[in-house]
């Protein structure tokens, strides 16, 4: 019904925005990605109507990718839209594909208010959807999860919790979009 809508940002929050288009303020529910992405007073969202039988949520988005997986999250029984953005500000699109098509049942579960059955099934429902057009850089995260398997281990071995040491590996991963070898992955995480 709304494809998009582009305007002045009139305020922006971490889970809202409002966007001013010709005197009127619209009101659009966002993920993390979309407010780190919002950088300019005049923005283009893409937007997602969401129906229910007492409301009508639009949902805004920074890119089609963002939308696209929104939009298939959705489609899964369980998974509503205020789950499908949770999901989309714990984690980016590349990261949720990538733990849907090699079946990460673990990472899905650590989305708050995910738990394991509907994880299963958000793996199920998608992985053939999602999957579609990734096997290149399927191989890509094939190679880094080796790496971060590793530093995982490693950083277990000495002594940190599991949930600690994959936060300080993705949090290095995030600030270093270079390939970093197994032993600078757990270096950095140690600092």
């Amino acid at each position: 019904m709304i494809s998009h809508i582009n305007g002045k940002l009139v305020e922006k929050t971490p889970t809202y925005v409002v966007i001013d288009c010709n005197g009127v303020g619209y009101k659009l529910n966002i993920s993390l990605q979309t407010y780190t992405s919002i950088t300019t007073e005049n923005c283009k969202l893409l937007t997602h109507l969401a129906v229910k039988e007492d409301s009508h949520t639009l949902f805004g988005f920074f890119t089609e990718d963002e939308r696209q997986l929104f939009r298939q999250l959705i489609s899964v029984s369980g998974v509503g839209p205020s789950t499908a953005r949770m999901i989309l500000s714990t984690y980016t699109a590349d990261e949720i594909t990538h733990y849907i098509i090699s079946a990460d049942v673990s990472s899905i579960q650590n989305v708050k208010g995910i738990g394991g059955k509907t994880a299963q099934r958000i793996i199920i429902d998608l992985k053939d959807k999602v999957g579609k057009g990734k096997e290149t850089s399927d191989l890509l995260f094939t190679q880094d999860n080796t790496i971060k398997d590793e530093a995982l281990s490693a950083l277990l071995a000495l002594g940190f919790t599991k949930k600690m040491a994959e936060k300080k590996i993705e949090h290095v991963l995030k600030n270093n979009p270079q390939e970093l070898s197994v032993e600078d992955l757990v270096r950095q995480s140690l600092g």
